[in-house]
């Protein structure tokens, strides 16, 4: 069974920093495209990143600028770098991961979620 670990959220103070890992394990696959997606209670779960074969990113407006996804070298990681974080960057991270891009949109493995607070 695949399972997505979350891990280095937290509560900051407006203009602060986070760095989000996600580690994947169990898949007979390399999982090619991984993923963060977040939700502010009373809002949409939105996508804020996602990651292509460890290379190709793409970011909500939002944060660009802001955020960084990267993948380590070894398989089935992924890490979301914040900076200038926002109070409005306040909600739960979700960590998401499939074999190719288009499964990401519609059905991929799912972490658990990690909180991250902004305080202003």
């Amino acid at each position: 069974q695949v399972q997505l670990v979350e891990s280095g959220g937290g509560l900051v103070q407006t203009g602060g920093s986070l760095r989000l890992s996600c580690v994947a394990s169990g898949s007979r696959h390399s999982l090619n495209a991984m993923a963060w997606y977040r939700q502010a209670p009373g809002k949409q779960r939105e996508l804020v990143a996602y990651i292509l074969s460890g290379r190709v990113t793409s970011y909500a407006d939002s944060v660009k600028g802001r955020f960084t996804v990267s993948g380590a070298n070894a398989g089935n990681t992924v890490y979301l770098q914040m900076n200038s974080l926002k109070p409005e960057d306040t909600g739960a991270y979700y960590c998401a991961a499939a074999l190719n891009r288009q499964i990401l949109g519609t059905a991929p493995y799912w972490g658990q979620g990690i909180q991250v607070t902004v305080s202003s």
